[in-house]
């Protein structure tokens, strides 16, 4: 846990000499956690040992985007905050129901999930 905490956090560091916008660094982070999860889903028999890991990176990145919508402080309409906290909640619960039964087509909503989400951070909502 704490090397995926400095990973991160060497990543925004990383951002910020780059110039790179919140948005921005949290669309490249859904993109990197939806790339992990497709890379085993498309080679489930050689990477599912993989999963757990990258369900948990997943999870964090969740997390931390769920933390930012509980701070008074965020600029998101209420609307859009409990729209992103119960999506949040469904990629948990996804998350624990493949942790307890690893399935390789369970894994495709996350990878969706997380590429929609990057597409509208990066102002490309369409395809």
């Amino acid at each position: 846990m704490y090397q995926q905490t400095q990973d991160y956090a060497g990543n925004y560091a990383t951002a910020q000499k780059e110039g790179l916008s919140q948005n921005e660094l949290e669309s490249r982070a859904f993109i990197c956690t939806a790339s992990a999860l497709n890379k085993i889903k498309e080679n489930w028999e050689e990477e599912k040992k993989n999963l757990p890991e990258a369900l948990e990176k997943n999870k964090m990145l969740w997390s931390i985007i769920a933390s930012a919508m509980k701070e008074d402080d965020c600029p998101q309409p209420r609307e859009i905050r409990n729209n992103i906290l119960q999506l949040a909640a469904f990629v948990f619960k996804r998350t624990f129901e493949l942790l307890g039964e690893p399935r390789r087509e369970g894994i495709d909503i996350l990878i969706n999930i997380n590429m929609n989400i990057a597409r509208g951070l990066s102002g490309n909502g369409s395809d």
